[in-house]
């Protein structure tokens, strides 16, 4: 077994660290832009418009309500067919649909962020001259994403962990470099092993950080 595994680090080791690239390469984009996508539906959650409202409920629970992989495979065929022009890579179809994904989850948490602002804030605010949008963008986004940060990286956590399913459409990451090095060797538990535990540090050490994260903006408090 440890020669094994010696062995198979040896020689596809750069297909490991590949993959790990692919992996939080999908993970930080997905969260990056699906935390500006939660962010503008949780407002559109919280707006007095129903219509507004509305939309924005209806894109939360049926990606909230529905499995991530019948996501990704809805957008990796549908993204194309709409689409044909920009000849869109796999790696594109599956970033979009963890966006989707991610933004629905963070909206939500956007939005318990911005009601644990004061509401005294908000109306002083307003009587200082301040409109409803200045208020929001000056006042109380900056609380809040400072009051969601610790849930925005485990959302990074959560979704590092969810890239495994993209490979099922062979786009690169640690469970696609799997099954090549696997196919290659005809070793299933070798691989599995190094993979496993290319995860287990990398959320083990996020999810470590974000608890220190966590402590210090208690301390800031």
């Amino acid at each position: 077994m440890v020669a094994n595994l010696t062995r198979l680090l040896t020689k596809y080791g750069m297909n490991f660290v590949n993959g790990l690239f692919t992996t939080l390469e999908l993970a930080l984009i997905s969260v990056a832009i699906g935390c500006i996508i939660g962010a503008i539906v949780a407002i559109m959650r919280l707006s007095k418009s129903k219509i507004l409202n509305g939309i924005a409920a209806v894109y939360t629970e049926v990606i909230r309500d529905t499995p991530l992989l019948l996501q990704l495979y809805f957008f990796y065929f549908l993204l194309p067919d709409i689409l044909p022009a920009l000849r869109l890579s796999k790696f594109t179809c599956i970033a979009v649909a963890l966006i989707f994904n991610s933004g629905a989850y963070m909206s939500e948490v956007f939005r318990s962020g911005i009601q644990s602002v004061d509401r005294g804030q908000t109306e002083a605010a307003r009587s200082l001259g301040l409109s409803s949008s200045q208020t929001m963008i000056r006042i109380v986004l900056p609380q809040a994403l400072r009051n969601v940060l610790p849930a925005m990286c485990n959302e990074f956590v959560a979704i590092t962990k969810e890239t495994s399913l993209a490979s099922t459409f062979y786009v690169g990451d640690l469970m696609t470099q799997y099954q090549t090095i696997s196919g290659k060797t005809y070793m299933v538990i070798e691989p599995l092993i190094i993979i496993g535990v290319i995860y287990f540090v990398v959320t083990f050490t996020m999810s470590k950080l974000i608890a220190v994260l966590e402590r210090k903006l208690k301390t800031d408090e």
